[in-house]
């Protein structure tokens, strides 16, 4: 029998994960909760969608620039995550015109308050600032100006659903069938299997969201879906490869079951302006 000095310092097993890295219960439940408050905000109450962009931008923004610290990049955070809140808001109720003044104003305004900084390593820390407002806070401003436009509460449903159906339909692919890794260096749990699983489940659910909520020819989503999975890929390779130049595993703790708020929106960040313009080259498509 161990003692019981042995038994106390024996340190607990650490929570059981599954083949993918993730807590998957609770990966599930903050999916559905902010699934939620987006969809009052789309469908009941429109301000809600920029009081939820407006802080997942801020948040978002801070925890790349809390990230670029491990690498001795050094940005200006107040200006920053306040210039991330303001982007979105403005793109919600002032239009392009008024994201577009907003992004100048916040990067001029990061700028000048980094130049009155320490002279080292001045350059790196605007090109993250301007990196981390480009990445984060102009990508969710531009999902702001989709839900502006016609039947835009729908498009953004569509592309939200369809960044949450790749990693879904990607995850179970992968478990169930991933032995081929895209790109071992950067993510070695990313299959070409999984990839495949999340281009077909992808195809079949924008084929049925784009008729079902716009009335669009169904193949309208086969060309969505294969825009939208290829970028989603790309996203979480690019958000991959900064971790790992950066030496941190994930971006954040806030959210159980994914990690920080970019492990959340790193795929949504990328979709949203490519969802803007296939909804748009459809549309003049279409006539």
């Amino acid at each position: 029998m161990p003692s019981v000095k042995n038994a106390a310092e024996t340190p607990p097993a650490p929570p059981k994960q599954s083949r993918a890295g993730r807590d998957l219960p609770a990966a599930i439940g903050v999916a559905v909760v902010l699934l939620a408050a987006l969809g009052i905000g789309l469908f009941l109450y429109p301000p809600v969608v920029a009081l939820l962009a407006g802080p997942a931008a801020a948040l978002g923004v801070y925890e790349v620039c809390r990230a670029l610290a491990h690498a001795g990049i050094k940005i200006p955070v107040i200006p920053a995550v306040a210039g991330a809140v303001i982007m979105p808001v403005a793109a919600f109720f002032g239009g392009a015109e008024a994201l577009i003044i907003a992004t100048t104003l916040v990067s001029l305004v990061v700028i000048t308050v980094r130049v009155f900084g320490p002279k080292q390593g001045m350059v790196l820390s605007v090109m993250g600032s301007l990196f981390a407002l480009t990445w984060v806070a102009l990508c969710l401003s531009l999902l702001v100006l989709l839900f502006q436009t016609e039947q835009g509460a729908a498009k953004v449903l569509i592309v939200i659903l369809m960044a949450v159906g790749n990693d879904t339909f990607g995850y179970f692919a992968g478990v169930l069938f991933g032995k081929h890794p895209m790109a071992p260096r950067i993510s070695p749990k990313k299959t070409w299997e999984g990839f495949a699983g999340s281009m077909v489940g992808s195809m079949v659910l924008a084929s049925l969201l784009v008729a079902l909520l716009l009335g669009d020819p169904w193949w309208h989503g086969l060309v969505l879906a294969f825009f939208l999975v290829w970028v989603a890929a790309l996203g979480d390779f690019a958000e991959s490869m900064v971790k790992r130049e950066i030496g941190v595993k994930d971006m954040g703790t806030l959210l159980p079951g994914h990690g920080g708020v970019m492990d959340r929106i790193d795929s949504i960040v990328f979709v949203a302006p490519v969802g803007y313009v296939v909804f748009e080259l459809l549309r003049v498509l279409q006539g």
